[in-house]
């Protein structure tokens, strides 16, 4: 043998026993145990995650000493501190300027309204109406607190006097029944106060805009048989309409018109978008509410009117790209309103008729029962002056039935007038 032949020969057992190294050797046989069979079991298969840094068999490795998971305790959040400073006050109310505690008995009242369910409240309107909303309010500590027999005041005599006097007419039964009326009327023209300029006798209005005048009960019958004669003459309450002492009724000449506010996409279905629509309540409405003096010689009336016009609806056109058609036009109605608030008080002699000429109200009126005349495309929107003729009708028999007597669900204003 030469020395080629020998070094092949130690080159291939080289080769060998570089193979037998690199193969592992056997791995010795594993014996079955519960653990895995609860490992292998369908109901308890373990989820492995993977990923750099993680060991499988650490994480499949199950803990037998957990406890079952309970639901989160809701985190009771420590109320804060007070910023204020706080403290007790005196056993009784402070009464540095000389107030005092009374009770006033309003279920003489009360008892025989049956229209309403909260009729002390119109109590404390009036209260509020004839000493105004600062006194209740301002440094002089005082209560003022009403259910359906007792009005509870607490403030100095003086007030104390001007309660007691608007609780009296209340609770007058002289004047429980005693009934006004009301009428609504209105005209194209004002030109009417030509006419009738000699049956006025003008009185003080805050309200700018709004004129007042008193004149006689057989002045205003002739007043109103002049104006039926007109042609733009409508009258839009009942002649009969009565209201009695202390209460509240509203007249309401409104009718909903409604129009496209908005659009919604809504693929599902065709044409892929959805009208939003909305309702605006056109017309006016008017709350009266009537209360005589204890000696029956003087009116005083809280007026309320509030006017709402749609003058016309601006079209807005909008371009709507849906899975349905990607052109498609559509348009939404943004509306152009007019508006128009009064709210006065009112003192007249009882033995006259109070006529209260509103002016040219941007209101809707009607032409025939049930139907409102619109202005036509390219014209302005209709205008009326708006009157309003309030008198006292005097006591009624026990047994009379106001027809038109009822009690408004609507919020009381809160202010002088």
């Amino acid at each position: 043998m030469n020395w080629r032949q020998i070094l092949i020969a130690l080159a291939v057992l080289l080769i060998g026993e570089g193979n037998a190294w690199a193969q592992p050797p056997a791995a010795a046989p594993r014996v079955a145990s519960d653990t895995d069979a609860r490992w292998h079991s369908p109901e308890r298969s373990p989820r492995v995650a993977t990923g750099s840094g993680v060991n499988p068999a650490a994480q499949a490795a199950p803990n037998t000493n957990l406890a079952p998971i309970e639901a989160l305790a809701p985190v009771n959040t420590p109320a804060a501190a007070p910023i204020a400073k706080v403290k007790h006050g005196a056993e009784s109310l402070p009464n540095e300027r000389g107030q005092v505690w009374r009770e006033y008995d309003i279920s003489p009242y009360t008892v025989r309204v049956t229209t309403t369910k909260r009729p002390e409240q119109a109590i404390v309107d009036w209260i509020f109406r004839e000493t105004g909303f600062e006194v209740w309010h301002s440094d002089v500590v005082s209560v003022l607190a009403a259910d359906n027999r007792t009005l509870r005041v607490y403030h100095t005599p003086e007030m104390q006097a001007i309660v007691g006097d608007l609780v009296d007419r209340f609770v007058n039964t002289q004047a429980e029944t005693y009934a006004f009326s009301i009428r609504v009327v209105t005209l194209d023209n004002p030109g009417w106060r030509s006419m009738a300029q000699r049956y006025l006798k003008a009185v003080p209005v805050q309200t700018p805009g709004v004129q007042a005048w008193v004149l006689a009960k057989e002045d205003a019958m002739l007043l109103m048989a002049e104006l039926r004669k007109r042609s733009d003459f409508r009258e839009h309450s009942s002649p009969h309409l009565l209201v009695n002492n202390g209460q509240a009724t509203v007249i309401n000449a409104t009718r909903p018109r409604s129009y496209v506010r908005n659009i919604f996409l809504q693929p599902e279905a065709f044409p892929g978008f959805r009208a939003e629509m909305a309702t605006i309540d056109e017309g006016f409405v008017l709350e009266f509410s009537p209360l005589l003096s204890r000696d029956e010689r003087t009116i005083d009336a809280a007026i309320k009117c509030n006017v709402d016009q749609i003058e016309k609806l601006i079209s807005v056109p909008l371009d709507v790209a849906t899975p349905v058609s990607q052109r498609q036009r559509t348009q939404i109605d943004v509306p152009q309103i007019s508006q128009y608030r009064l709210h006065e008080r009112f003192r007249w002699p009882a033995e006259q008729v109070m006529l209260v000429g509103v002016g040219m109200t941007p209101t809707p009126v009607h032409t025939e029962p049930g139907v409102m005349r619109m202005a036509l495309p390219f014209t302005s929107a209709p205008r009326s002056d708006l009157l309003i003729m309030l008198e006292g009708k005097g006591r009624l028999g026990e047994n009379s039935v106001l027809p038109g007597a009822a009690s408004r669900p609507m919020d009381s204003f809160r202010g002088r007038y």
